[in-house]
């Protein structure tokens, strides 16, 4: 017992340190999941932490779940209306992309090192994705924005890349097993979990929304379980019948952000935290699992694969995806190249040749280990000033989220008083399936004389009085919805 006792206190030290260390980073200038890393790194039996942890299966298992949460997580906070100018653009850097800087960084290694051809194919594989936990913590990070659709090109191509990623390292570790195999046999099942992955990632997102707005559970709390439950089972579901779970929860994520429903805001902050939380657990335990001592003698390897993927394989995948589309300038896709951090996923990746015991499985690991950490680094603690030279940084916008309560206390003056018209296309439904406008904020509602606060599963009746904050088309979307209004944006509403 008194074991459990010092794991938990452990556990909720480290914890503790990571988010502190959170705070420090923008101090130091160096990004926050390197500082996850090292502290994973100074915890295991290599550090002052002494604490001895050698299981790369238990790591990677960690690490996948993490992933599906990190995944989903960016999905939800992405917006479909910003993706979907650079769908195409995003989807070709996510496969062609990752192939061609799987192939660049594949013969470099074979014609300079001593691996044989599969096997540096398999260390290209590996780190041949962009990493999602790592482009959405720094990107998203208050200290960088970007021009145009740069910002959600690189989000999109990060969070949807790790798939074809996870498909070549495991057909390659197929083939080295099995030599007999022909690689052409692999295509059909990519094309299958690809389709697979996104279908089924698409309906689940609707699929979600549909039953988080008609399940109405009488606990608020019971949401965000109800949530992972359902992330989980799209995983589950898609990888048994043959797709790609990884892709699937992050278009879930993608699909259910394009809808309403109940308790929307709340469980967007409630996974955002969650991923966080993922990320801390998954740096802290790749940095356990790591022996320092054991990144010294493949330095020089690491650091001319570093060179290789940074200024040769990365730019030139790039270029090459990007060149249909000649609206991007030369500076923009200089930056795309430069934000190719590389992550959390290809140290996960890399458990997977220490599993099946592949030859030169841990001189892979640590190299691999050696790259993540040089990349994020230098990229990661470059990409301000990369923006800046470049010219695609931009001022940062003040945040147009609606708060859950007023801020200001004249906010009284802009309301409007809206009546439920008994034939309109509100009476009879929940307020989560009005598809409310993001801007519109609605503050109280008077049933019978009686007011009440709103939420996402109330439902309208006729003759119901809501009183909302907004303007513009927003309102006029609102009012058609109603159809009968009862005060202006010009006149207080009365007590």
């Amino acid at each position: 017992m008194v074991l459990f006792e010092y794991l938990l206190l452990g556990v909720a030290l480290l914890l503790l340190l990571s988010v502190i260390s959170s705070k420090a980073s923008t101090q130091l200038g160096v990004p926050t999941l390197v500082l996850f890393l090292v502290i994973g790194m100074l915890a295991g039996s290599d550090g002052p932490g002494r604490i001895y942890f050698d299981n790369p299966w238990l790591a990677q298992s960690l690490g996948s779940v993490a992933l599906i949460f990190i995944l989903f997580s960016g999905g939800l906070d992405t917006k479909w209306k910003e993706v979907k100018p650079i769908l195409w653009r995003g989807a070709i850097l996510s496969t062609l992309g990752v192939i061609l800087t799987a192939l660049i960084v594949g013969y470099a290694v074979y014609y300079v090192l001593d691996f044989s051809m599969l096997e540096a194919m398999l260390l290209a594989a590996i780190i041949s994705s962009t990493d999602a936990a790592a482009v959405f913590s720094i990107l998203r990070s208050k200290q960088i924005s970007l021009k145009g659709d740069l910002r959600p090109l690189l989000e999109l191509e990060s969070g949807s890349n790790d798939p074809m990623a996870i498909f070549l390292t495991t057909s390659l570790i197929s083939l080295i097993q099995n030599p007999t195999t022909s690689p052409i046999a692999l295509i059909p099942m990519f094309a299958q979990q690809m389709a697979l992955g996104a279908v089924f990632g698409i309906m689940a997102g609707k699929g979600m929304a549909y039953f988080i707005n008609r399940i109405r559970l009488d606990y608020q709390g019971l949401y965000p379980v109800l949530t992972i439950s359902l992330v989980l089972i799209t995983h589950g579901i898609t990888s048994i019948l043959g797709g790609n779970g990884f892709l699937a929860v992050y278009l879930a994520g993608l699909s259910l952000a394009n809808y309403s429903f109940i308790h929307k805001r709340s469980l967007m902050h409630y996974h955002d935290s969650l991923a966080w939380l993922m990320q801390i657990a998954m740096f802290l335990t790749l940095g356990l699992l790591v022996f320092p001592s054991r990144l010294v003698p493949v330095a020089g390897i690491g650091l001319f694969i570093c060179f290789v993927l940074m200024f040769m394989a990365r730019p030139i995948s790039v270029l090459l995806c990007l060149l249909p589309f000649r609206r991007m300038s030369i500076e923009e896709r200089v930056m795309v190249s430069w934000v190719g951090l590389r992550g959390s996923v290809p140290i996960i990746l890399a458990t997977f040749p220490l599993i099946s015991g592949i030859d030169k499985a841990d001189m892979i690991f640590n190299v691999v280990f050696f790259v993540v950490l040089t990349s994020v680094i230098v990229q990661g603690s470059t990409i301000p000033f990369a923006a800046r030279r470049l010219g695609v940084e931009t001022p940062l916008e003040s945040s147009s989220e609606i708060p859950d309560e007023p801020q200001e206390k004249d906010v009284w003056d802009s309301l409007v008083e809206l009546k439920v018209f008994p034939e309109s296309a509100a009476a009879g439904k929940q307020i989560a399936d009005l598809n409310i406008p993001d801007d519109t904020w609605l503050a109280v509602l008077r049933r019978d004389g009686h007011p009440m606060r709103p939420s996402g599963s109330t439902i309208l009746q006729a003759g119901d009085i809501i009183i909302v904050q907004s303007s513009g088309q927003s309102l006029e979307k609102l009012r058609s919805l109603v159809e009968e209004t009862i005060g202006d944006s010009n006149r207080s509403p009365k007590n």
